[in-house]
């Protein structure tokens, strides 16, 4: 199928000109580090959601035991399992990586080179919220592909180095994103989110975890290097609790 099936041409034209500012045409940041953007047609959300619910109803109907997305949600697929992956990673070299590489240098959104691809479900029936947590990714796309629902707001809390993972966000750190169907919202792996309860009707989103081992194998060297070290140029100190600057090295 050609991206004009999949994409708004808005979104198209960002990418063919893949510069900074033509990214910054589409998208709003309503806090640092979270960016808000029209992605997906309507005709693509739904043929999607048609397909994930049609395996659902296969999975029941023959008792087959599948993998969930993560150890954290109950319902949902992993887009993988049913002949997606080719097509997911060319999603993401072709569509994510260009918007990464500007955004998130810092985590090595230039150089993703794999992913974790899954549809997750929200409902009164389903699961119903998603706690505090970090993904395990460098970069998450995050699109909601629609149905009809009230709540399941995202919600942020900044960043954090391991230490201070659980600590209180500050204000100006602090966001509930109500969810549009096709509407991407992109952002680093380790930035502090959650889903609130979904209070009626049912919510499936797309999610995408990007990850780059060129950004993990550095990730792992800096840590020994900066063992025993106090402070870093990439962290600013607030009180007694450390605000990461991408990217999130132990501190």
């Amino acid at each position: 199928m050609s991206p004009t099936s999949f994409f708004l041409p808005s979104f198209l034209k960002a990418i063919r000109e893949n510069k900074e500012q033509s990214f910054r045409n589409i998208l709003v940041e309503p806090t640092a580090g979270v960016y808000i953007f029209d992605m997906l047609k309507p005709n693509f959300c739904n043929m999607l959601m048609s397909e994930v619910e049609h395996f659902e109803r296969w999975v029941r109907r023959t008792n087959w035991r599948i993998m969930r997305p993560n150890t954290m949600n109950k319902y949902g697929v992993v887009l993988d399992d049913f002949g997606l992956e080719t097509m997911l990673g060319q999603f993401m070299d072709h569509y994510i990586r260009p918007m990464s590489g500007v955004f998130f240098p810092e985590v090595g959104g230039s150089t993703l080179d794999s992913h974790h691809g899954f549809v997750v479900e929200y409902g009164a029936n389903k699961d119903a919220e998603l706690g505090f947590h970090v993904d395990d990714s460098e970069v998450t796309l995050n699109v909601c592909l629609g149905k009809q629902f009230h709540g399941g707001e995202l919600f942020f809390r900044g960043i954090r180095c391991d230490k201070h993972i659980n600590s209180e966000a500050y204000s100006e750190e602090v966001l509930d994103y109500g969810h549009v169907p096709g509407r991407a919202v992109l952002h680093c792996g380790r930035h502090r989110n959650g889903v609130k309860a979904t209070t009626s009707g049912n919510q499936l989103n797309l999610i995408l975890w990007c990850r780059s081992s060129v950004f993990r194998e550095l990730k792992k060297y800096q840590k020994i290097v900066l063992t025993g070290v106090q402070s870093v140029e990439m962290i600013r100190k607030k009180g007694s609790v450390c605000q990461l600057q991408l990217p999130n090295w132990s501190c």
